[in-house]
């Protein structure tokens, strides 16, 4: 099992930019996806974004289009979350997650291995 770790999380005001990373602990070998999901406290965990296993596909939440962008460096095993223009509701715990599939999905299910997860807080 691999595990993933996150990082870059935060405080940042409103209107500002946090990047966070997802390495694996051990190089991957195959064709996989990567998501990432968050969760705010009393909600459910969403799906933020995913990007294919060579990352020339992505796929956002209406929510983040446009100020989000995931992006993928296979040789390092480490997928990132840029995330600009934050506002308030972006804050929540950010986790990082791999799917051995080719295909993009938002349900949390369908992702077997999860990083432990990381703040982001937006204070307006």
């Amino acid at each position: 099992q691999v595990q993933l770790v996150e990082s870059g999380g935060g405080l940042v005001q409103a209107g500002g930019s946090l990047r966070l990373s997802c390495t694996a602990s051990r190089h991957i070998f195959g064709s996989y996806v990567m998501g990432w999901f968050r969760q705010a406290p009393g909600k459910e965990r969403e799906f933020v974004g995913g990007v294919g296993p060579d990352g020339g596909r992505t796929l956002y939440a209406d929510s983040v289009k446009g100020r989000f962008t995931i992006s993928r460096d296979n040789a390092q095993d480490t997928v990132y979350l840029l995330m600009n223009s934050l506002k308030p509701e972006d804050t929540a715990v950010y986790y990082c997650a791999l799917r051995w599939s080719i295909i993009i999905l938002r349900t949390p299910e369908q992702y077997g291995s999860w990083g432990q997860g990381t703040q982001v807080t937006v204070s307006s």
